[in-house]
């Protein structure tokens, strides 16, 4: 016995677009989410990569909120606010447990657990007190910014709070490791961004007020000092794996190395993908999936 046709990790552009492409095929789901619908949304200051004229992440967010309660109003979907823990691919059908214990069964699982923010202590090319806390570009507004603004690494969001404020002519100093060069090629003609390429920061509290000190290392080995007031996180992520979901080399969950009853769609499945749209793309593929390949009863 089935508790839905599709268990669904996650209520965010993929998780949602896996839904109501399912509720479309007549297939029940259960969305499991542990925090509010489209919650990593409320972050993004601009969507203007995302089709249908929106401005911002907090409305595309709301437009998912009520997509999801138009599939419970039709009897399609229940949403789930719990956090999910593990997965497994038992034969003909998947598992999802969650934290209080519960297992879930369905055909299939899709899992849009999207990704965590790493932090410094993360981060193997910097080196930092435990009490060095930076707050996130994303929030950042820039007339709340003191003096110079360093940025540690060149994620994406540096695009995103770019398109945010096109008025302002604050200039950000992003520094950022080699393996962040494929990532800052999209904002490098921004005359607002000036990209440090570095092996290794490190910082400390000096001894001048709330400032810091960061011993800068280039990649050629070349240092250089600075004292700052602001410092920004724009690290980027990690992937948020469940038990059960197999990751590669880099941590992400590739579909290809999933039980053929786990789908892994969304952020999760690589840094490079990272776009509400192919999240989007993804997840309705995925409830396709499950309504072809899976031999699922027809509407």
């Amino acid at each position: 016995m089935y508790d839905a046709d599709l268990l669904i990790v996650g209520a965010g552009p993929a998780g949602v677009a896996a839904a109501v492409m399912a509720a479309s095929l007549q297939l029940r789901t259960i969305a499991v989410e542990a925090e509010r619908v489209g919650e990593k949304l409320h972050r993004i200051g601009s969507v203007e990569n995302v089709p249908g004229n929106w401005s911002t992440g907090p409305d595309l967010a709301q437009a998912l909120e009520r997509d999801l309660e138009r599939i419970q109003e039709a009897g399609r979907c229940s949403v789930v606010h719990s956090r999910a823990t593990a997965v497994a691919g038992q034969g003909e059908r998947a598992e999802l447990t969650l934290d209080d214990g519960q297992v879930l069964q369905g055909r299939a699982v899709v899992v849009a657990a999207g990704v965590a923010e790493l932090t410094p202590s993360s981060a193997a090319w910097v080196s930092a007190p435990e009490d060095f806390v930076p707050a996130p570009l994303w929030r950042a507004v820039p007339q709340d910014l003191v003096g110079p603004a360093y940025v540690l690494g060149g994620d994406r969001p540096l695009g995103t709070w770019l398109r945010a404020f096109p008025g302002t002519r604050r200039q950000l100093h992003v520094l950022c490791p080699p393996g962040d060069d494929y990532k800052t090629a999209e904002v490098a003609a921004d005359d607002r961004v000036r990209i440090v390429s570095v092996s290794h920061v490190a910082i400390a509290r000096s001894s001048y007020g709330p400032k810091w000190t960061m011993q800068v290392k280039d990649r050629y080995g070349k240092e250089t000092s600075y004292t700052v007031d602001t410092v920004l996180n724009n690290l980027g992520t990690k992937p948020a794996a469940l038990d059960g979901v197999v990751q590669d080399a880099d941590g992400y969950c590739p579909p290809r190395l999933q039980h053929p009853r786990i789908l892994t769609v969304g952020d999760i499945r690589s840094g490079r993908y990272q776009r509400i749209v192919t999240s989007q793309g993804s997840g309705a593929e995925a409830a396709l999936s499950v309504y072809y390949d899976l031999a699922l009863p027809r509407p």
